[in-house]
């Protein structure tokens, strides 16, 4: 972490007695900590709401992952340019392409999940909550490989 930078809540927690020896470690791993800890957050999110949603109303599985989705993705837009990747951007056209690229990505992972929600539960009648956890697992994979490599690569 550069030193220079302004210390965010999670720096800052790092200094409280009980949590300093654990200090190096989050310094040295801060970037996947944080993608963790905030996709952890979004995939309960994600799947607390795809159980609400399929519980109250008999709206389709693939239609009910699509809702879940424009959540989750917000959440994550905010949370991970933010604290993730600190990839704050000067003026509204850099946001906007960098919000564009975002949704783009996360948008191939939800034809990802979709198929896989598609085959598994729709033709081959697999337990739903099941195919939507492991299809989150390898969503949360391709989710970080394409925001740390492409959105919110660093400029050098």
């Amino acid at each position: 972490m550069n030193e220079s930078k302004k210390e965010d809540i999670f720096d800052r927690l790092m200094h409280l007695p009980v949590l300093r020896v654990f200090e190096p470690f989050y310094k040295r791993y801060k970037e996947a900590l944080l993608y963790l800890f905030f996709g952890g957050i979004t995939f309960f999110l994600n799947i607390i709401l795809f159980a609400l949603i399929g519980r109250f109303t008999n709206i389709n599985e693939l239609v009910n992952n699509v809702i879940c989705w424009i959540i989750c993705v917000l959440f994550q837009f905010f949370t991970n340019r933010t604290w993730v990747f600190d990839a704050k951007v000067e003026g509204a056209g850099s946001f906007f392409k960098q919000m564009a690229g975002f949704f783009g990505g996360r948008l191939f992972t939800l034809v990802v999940e979709e198929v896989i929600l598609a085959v598994f539960i729709s033709w081959l009648g697999l337990n739903a909550m099941v195919v939507k956890i492991l299809a989150q697992v390898v969503v949360i994979v391709l989710n970080y490989v394409i925001s740390k490599f492409i959105v919110f690569k660093k400029k050098t």
